[in-house]
């Protein structure tokens, strides 16, 4: 059975192109354009990598993260974070809220590929 993705981001060019990549891969991909949506899906599917952008509308990523890690079945599923925030003090709250790899856009998507990858041959 193939994995499953779930890209979670507000911008539809980062969701298709990441969602085209991955499923080219193998990986059976879902995506978000919000947190709220994004908390949805976390609800009515079991994803094996969450691949999320912090600066979103309705929902920000870390309350977004904060969500994922209460449940039991997502505490040890890998979280990656995608934003344009470059502080030191965004990638500590990221890795506070538990994210597993925090990531600047742009990502080279090919790179992306190699991260969920790695994540899941663990």
């Amino acid at each position: 059975m193939a994995k499953s993705v779930l890209i979670v981001d507000d911008s539809a060019v980062i969701r298709n192109s990441l969602c085209f990549l991955l499923e080219t891969e193998g990986f059976e991909v879902q995506t978000a354009g919000n947190g709220i949506e994004g908390l949805e899906k976390v609800q009515t599917h079991q994803f094996d990598t969450i691949i999320a952008d912090i600066n979103m509308p309705k929902m920000h990523g870390y309350d977004l993260i904060k969500e994922i890690r209460k449940k039991e079945n997502y505490k040890d599923v890998p979280i990656i974070i995608i934003t344009t925030e470059e502080e030191a003090a965004d990638k500590k709250k990221g890795f506070e809220v538990g994210a597993n790899l925090f990531l600047i856009k742009p990502t080279e998507p090919k790179k992306m590929v190699k991260y969920v990858k790695m994540f899941l041959n663990q």
